[in-house]
């Protein structure tokens, strides 16, 4: 069958013979595929829809020279695959915001807040008996969430300084929550 001579006609004289060779012969195929790929039944079956009509309005675009008519009319329907995978997900994600604009707000048990509340004692407790600078530090870097060029600026000290400062502070900061637990 002369697939590219049908397309032709179709592209020259709006042929609807040609179109419906083209349809009897390809939709069923292009469901099949889509369905081998992953789409439901439904899916693929639109998705086959739309792609014979993009073949009809699409088809002064088509050029034996650059492809065979088979892989181009493949390639229409697995672009508008792709097109409906991409559309689901942002479909998807978009419902997962929106329901979770509605999601109650986690309810902490009082022991988790009482656990929570200990631990931040401790902490605070800690940094307390680190030295001043190294103390510094860490309440700019972990607390204000401040990076370390920042801090270095802040402070005046190079930045390869406040990198060992928090080194250290960290290593003295696990000796004391060990001893503290």
């Amino acid at each position: 069958m002369d697939w590219a001579g049908l397309i032709g006609q179709i592209a020259l004289r709006r042929d609807r013979e040609a179109y419906r060779r083209l349809f009897e012969f390809f939709a069923p195929r292009i469901k099949g595929y889509l369905m081998r790929t992953g789409s439901s039944e439904a899916e693929a079956e639109e998705i086959a829809q739309e792609a014979m009509i993009a073949l009809w309005r699409k088809a002064d675009r088509f050029d034996p020279a650059t492809s065979g008519a088979v892989a181009w009319i493949f390639t229409i329907a697995r672009n508008l695959r792709i097109d409906a995978v991409r559309r689901g997900r942002r479909a998807e994600r978009m419902l997962q915001v929106v329901e979770a604009e509605y999601l109650p707000e986690p309810v902490e048990s009082t022991e988790s807040a009482f656990s929570r509340s200990q631990e931040a004692g401790h902490v605070e407790f800690a940094l307390q008996r680190l030295p001043a600078q190294q103390s510094e530090v860490i309440r700019l870097s972990y607390l204000e969430e401040r990076p370390h060029s920042e801090i270095a600026e802040l402070l005046g000290i190079p930045l390869g300084t406040v990198k060992s400062r928090v080194r250290l502070a960290m290593s003295r900061l696990r000796e004391l929550l060990d001893v503290l637990k």
